[in-house]
C-alpha cells in the first residue's frame, strides 16, 4: 500500500532535510535591495552603526574633524570679563596716581636698557605699522582667495579699532613716557597692534578648512598659529619694556585690549560655518 509522501518545508515539519527559505523573509533580501534608500537595510531606515552616519569632512573625504582644540566656549566671556575688569584697574591707576603705578615706575626703570639694544628695537618693531598690519593684510588675502568673505571684514575692522581706542586713551590719560618728556604713552599703541594683527591672522588662518590630514597634524597646526600669535605678541612688549618705550604697565594694558578687540572676530568664527565664512 503505497503512502502519499508529506510535501517537505512545512511549517510543522521538523524532519531532517534542507530548509527552505520562503520568498517573503526578509532575509532574502540582498543588500543594497532596490527601493531600500541605503546599501545595509532593507526596510528603509537608516543603519545604526557609526560607519552609516558618518559625515564627510569639507574636503569630501570620510570621517569627522576633531574639533580645533581650545578653552571650552563657556569659560571664554569670563576670561574676557577678567581683562577688561583688569584693563579698567590698570586704567584707574594710571589715572589716579596709585601704588600700582609707583610699582611699575620702580619695576620698568630696573629693566630698561636691559638685553642687547638691537635685539630689543627688534622686537619693538614687531608691532609697528609696517610689520604687523602687513602680515595681517596677507592673512585676508589669502582668506579672500579661499572664498571667506564675512570673516576678513571682521579682522580689518578689529584692526581700525586699535587707534580707534587707543588714541582717546592716550589722550585721556597723557602719561609721560619713560625717558622723554613727552606724554600720551598708555596703553601702549605697537603692543596693541601686534596683539590684533597676529591674532587676528592666527583666527582667519585656523577657520579656513583645510584637506583631510592625520589627526596629530591638524592638532599641531592648531595649536601653532594661536601660539606663534601670543609668542610674537610677548616679544614686542618685552622689547618695548627693556628698551625704554614703554612702562611694563603700558604693555600689560596692550595686551589686556587685544583680545577684547579680537572677541567678536573668535565670535564669529566659532559661530559660523564653512558657507558663512
Amino acid at each position: 500500500m503505497r503512502e502519499t509522501p508529506r510535501p517537505q518545508g512545512t511549517a510543522g515539519d521538523t524532519g531532517p532535510g534542507p530548509r527552505r527559505i520562503r520568498p517573503g523573509c526578509a532575509c532574502a533580501h540582498p543588500a543594497g535591495a532596490s527601493g531600500s534608500g541605503t546599501p545595509h537595510r532593507s526596510d528603509g531606515r537608516p543603519p545604526h552603526t557609526p560607519r552609516g552616519a558618518r559625515r564627510t569632512d569639507p574636503a569630501g573625504h570620510p570621517g569627522t574633524t576633531p574639533p580645533v582644540p581650545g578653552w571650552p566656549a563657556s569659560l571664554v566671556p569670563g576670561f574676557f570679563a577678567v581683562l577688561a575688569a583688569l584693563f579698567g584697574l590698570i586704567t584707574w591707576q594710571v589715572v589716579a596716581g596709585g601704588p600700582l603705578l609707583r610699582a611699575d615706575v620702580r619695576v620698568g626703570e630696573r629693566l630698561f636698557g636691559r638685553g642687547p639694544a638691537a635685539l630689543t628695537q627688534v622686537l619693538s618693531d614687531l608691532g609697528g605699522v609696517p610689520v604687523a598690519l602687513p602680515v595681517l593684510a596677507c592673512a585676508i588675502a589669502y582668506a579672500l582667495w579661499r572664498g571667506a568673505r564675512r570673516l576678513p571684514v571682521y579682522a580689518a575692522l578689529a584692526m581700525a579699532a586699535v587707534p580707534a581706542l587707543v588714541i582717546p586713551l592716550k589722550i585721556a590719560t597723557a602719561r609721560q613716557g619713560p625717558l622723554t618728556e613727552a606724554v600720551g604713552y598708555y596703553p601702549s599703541g605697537h603692543t596693541a597692534t601686534a596683539a590684533v594683527a597676529y591674532g587676528a591672522s592666527a583666527l582667519l588662518l585656523l577657520a579656513l578648512p583645510r584637506p583631510s590630514r592625520p589627526r596629530g597634524a591638524r592638532w599641531l597646526r592648531a595649536w601653532m598659529m594661536p601660539a606663534a600669535a601670543i609668542l610674537l605678541t610677548a616679544a614686542t612688549g618685552v622689547g618695548l619694556v627693556l628698551h625704554g618705550y614703554h612702562w611694563p604697565l603700558d604693555v600689560v594694558a596692550g595686551w589686556c585690549l587685544g583680545p577684547l578687540v579680537l572677541g567678536p572676530l573668535w565670535w564669529a568664527g566659532r559661530r559660523n560655518g564653512r558657507r558663512d565664512l
